[in-house]
């Protein structure tokens, strides 16, 4: 729970802060990726850079909590816990994603993966923004409104994508092969909207402690 008597610690802010833009420089390369590629195959080795980036964040996030404790801190360890590894889950499911184009020898994109991965932008930016607002003390709830919103779609648009594959008739391995990037930038979309519930509940705790 949030604990009065305490104040923000403004490195540990700093630090999802930066994890936020991180999580929307990997969405925003993996659009690239996936409008262009082969074209631009290059990307998948940024994306490998910003998963490295994401791991030290999530060290750092972890050493300062345990360096100042959990007593002396405004946010509740498990929530700071359960925010890290949600943020790292939406960077190593785009690093995934662009490691399995290589890895299937994918030719060309499908327009499917194009759309999911634009939501996934969508949903990066609010995270961004959610955090930006939890470093400065903001109400983020318009924000978490919209990613709730921005997951929904997510999910139709895999749906649609995987009914597409299997009327149109084609090779059973690029169906397998598909199947398996749209559930991976799925997955990325979800890991967003689990950030969401994360800080939903941390707001929660904070009204809860305002009012205690």
């Amino acid at each position: 729970m949030l604990l009065r008597r305490t104040r923000p610690d403004p490195e540990l802010l700093t630090l999802f802060d930066e994890s936020g833009r991180n999580v929307q420089r990997s969405a925003l390369l993996l659009r690239d990726l996936l409008s262009d590629y082969p074209e631009r195959a290059n990307l998948a080795h940024d994306i490998v850079l910003c998963e490295q980036e994401g791991d030290r964040i999530v060290h750092d996030i972890h050493h300062r909590l345990a360096k100042r404790g959990s007593r002396r801190t405004h946010l509740d360890s498990a929530d700071v816990h359960a925010l890290a590894g949600a943020l790292d889950d939406i960077v190593d499911f785009a690093e995934e994603c662009a490691d399995q184009l290589a890895l299937y020898g994918v030719e060309a994109p499908m327009e499917q993966a194009e759309l999911m991965a634009a939501v996934l932008v969508s949903c990066s930016e609010q995270v961004a923004q959610s955090l930006r607002g939890l470093r400065n003390g903001l109400d983020v709830g318009a924000q978490l409104v919209e990613i709730h919103r921005l997951e929904n779609e997510g999910d139709k648009l895999q749906r649609a994508a995987l009914a597409d594959l299997f009327v149109a008739g084609i090779d059973p391995m690029i169906v397998i092969r598909w199947k398996d990037i749209f559930d991976t930038l799925e997955c990325a979309i979800d890991a967003c909207e689990t950030v969401a519930n994360v800080l939903e509940g941390m707001t929660l705790k904070r009204a809860n402690g305002r009012h205690n």
